[in-house]
């Protein structure tokens, strides 16, 4: 996610998509957001069913991601290396339907959150590439 731009006070600083969310905080709101709407929304119950019982490791790892993505602390690289989305998602069957679903949660997620609407829109449209490209089951015909 490349959307930093140097700041008027000091041009080599750039501003991160993940200092325009919010830092920290925002991120991990938005995480716990986004795990409690896979937790308790029943539209949601195909990615739910792909988790763990358990979701905090879930929850610690999108956070980690998220804050490297975004052009903050790379957390997840350091200490799981190459995040390797892909490779690291091909034992779960991932088709549209879950890939939408998991977009869901993240819209939901979003909602209500002080968030710029440009950058939420910016978000939102890498998040669904991702989301996209993490696909690994084709329809059926």
């Amino acid at each position: 996610m490349s959307t930093a731009t140097p700041t008027e006070s000091n041009p080599l600083h750039t501003v991160t998509p993940y200092e325009l969310l919010g830092g920290e905080a925002m991120l991990a709101l938005l995480v716990d957001r986004f795990y409690n709407v896979m937790d308790h929304d029943p539209a949601v119950a195909e990615i739910r069913r792909l988790h763990p019982a358990d979701l905090e490791s879930s929850r610690q790892k999108l956070f980690m991601f998220l804050s490297g993505w975004l052009g903050g602390p790379n957390l997840y690289m350091e200490q799981f290396g190459h995040p390797r989305l892909r490779a690291r998602h091909l034992p779960f069957p991932i088709n549209q339907s879950a890939s939408d679903q998991w977009m869901y949660c993240m819209e939901k997620a979003f909602e209500g959150l002080a968030v710029d609407p440009t950058l939420r829109d910016q978000l939102m449209a890498a998040l669904r590439n991702t989301a996209n490209f993490m696909q690994n089951q084709q329809p059926h015909p």
